[in-house]
């Protein structure tokens, strides 16, 4: 039945799944994907635990307890998903123990992302998570901002382990392994062990078709249409021919030498946004070694019920990603404006989940409070 999940595995590219809640930790959801269907890494961000929190029935219990010690929306947050994030990591933990360098078995927590902007904010806050999930095997997300690149470099330095997230453009691409290097570069003068420092670049594919698209179809033409549900691939298989050139050149192997870990592209969003498109899509066509794909439940299911067309290595379509980004782009949709514009959106979404997931846990925490004045 997961002969597809296994292939993909073989193939060198960790099935992760793009969910995490309470329900799917305790009714042993999460476990039974880790056993029979390749499972070896978790990613969250803020929408999910909002979707998870405000809907989750599991959550109640917690959420009266909280109220009777009057903390916060904020800290009843915090709580809520550092120990989501706690118990995923325990489960995935012989994962962990089992992949090489631990590269495998990760659980993923975000920073706040008001904090996108914020340097300063945003180290002191990855620290602050590092602290409050305390386990070896989870990864801090960090935005791909430009404020977010000094962050990343120095979160590394610290020796904290980080998921770069937001990734649309090859540009900000290079500059987020730029910081990786250098925050292994200072993590190596203080005296760190760097083969305890892992990193995941999250490129993001299936946004970049439903901007480009629209555009596409607002054209009209023959040449538009040709050219719909091409650029998100395109974009990046050119990602992984970066991520190539970058960890093979002599600054990564002098700091392999020292027993470094690769920086892995991580695709995310490789949900089908357009039903037009094979749920597979962004699976399909985006295998290659030292990859991560983290998926939606959907897509993992689809991956396992239909399997994964045979394609070639995507280290020979280099060429034909570049000629279809340049053919968009003759077509007048400017390839720095849609990924600009592609991490604008990406953060004020993340905000805007961050700020409802507020909104319903103060309610759920005043809902708390008036029970335990009623007992009373």
């Amino acid at each position: 039945m997961t002969s597809a999940l296994k292939d993909l595995s073989d193939a060198g590219v960790s099935v992760w799944l793009d969910t995490l809640s309470r329900e799917r930790i305790i009714s042993g959801s999460l476990a039974e994907l880790i056993s029979s269907r390749h499972v070896v890494g978790v990613t969250t961000n803020p929408t999910i635990f909002r979707d998870a929190i405000t809907h989750g029935a599991e959550y109640g219990a917690r959420m009266s307890e909280l109220a009777v010690r009057g903390v916060s929306a904020e800290e009843a947050v915090r709580t809520i998903t550092a120990s989501d994030v706690r118990d995923a990591a325990d489960i995935l933990r012989p994962a962990f123990l089992a992949s090489s360098a631990g590269q495998d078995g990760r659980v993923s927590i975000e920073v706040d992302p008001h904090m996108a902007h914020d340097t300063a904010a945003t180290i002191a806050e990855a620290r602050h998570l590092a602290w409050l999930v305390d386990r070896p095997n989870t990864y801090i997300k960090i935005p791909a901002t430009k404020a977010g690149l000094p962050a990343i470099a120095e979160t590394i330095a610290q020796g904290i382990s980080v998921n770069v997230t937001l990734i649309f453009s090859l540009a900000r691409y290079r500059q987020v392994a730029d910081a990786y290097l250098t925050g292994l570069e200072k993590a190596r003068a203080a005296g760190r062990d760097l083969s305890q420092i892992s990193s995941v670049a999250s490129f993001f594919v299936s946004r970049m078709d439903t901007e480009v698209d629209r555009r596409l179809d607002a054209l009209g033409t023959p040449e538009a249409r040709a050219l719909r549900g091409r650029a998100a691939v395109a974009n990046a298989r050119l990602a992984y021919e970066a991520f190539e050139e970058v960890f093979s050149g002599e600054r990564w192997n002098r700091l392999h030498r020292s027993r470094a870990n690769r920086q892995r592209p991580l695709w995310a969003s490789t949900g089908v946004k357009d039903s037009a498109y094979e749920a597979t899509k962004y699976v399909a066509g985006l295998i290659a070694p030292d990859t991560v794909n983290t998926m939606p439940e959907a897509t993992l299911l689809a991956v396992e019920a239909q399997g994964l067309a045979a394609g070639g290595d995507i280290r020979s379509m280099y060429d034909e990603a570049r000629a279809d980004l340049e053919a968009i782009e003759r077509l007048g949709i400017p390839y720095t404006e849609v990924v600009q514009q592609l991490e604008d959106e990406g953060v004020a979404k993340f905000r805007e989940s961050w700020d409802s997931l507020l909104t319903a846990t103060a309610a759920q925490l005043e809902t708390g409070t008036h029970r335990l004045h009623t007992r009373q």
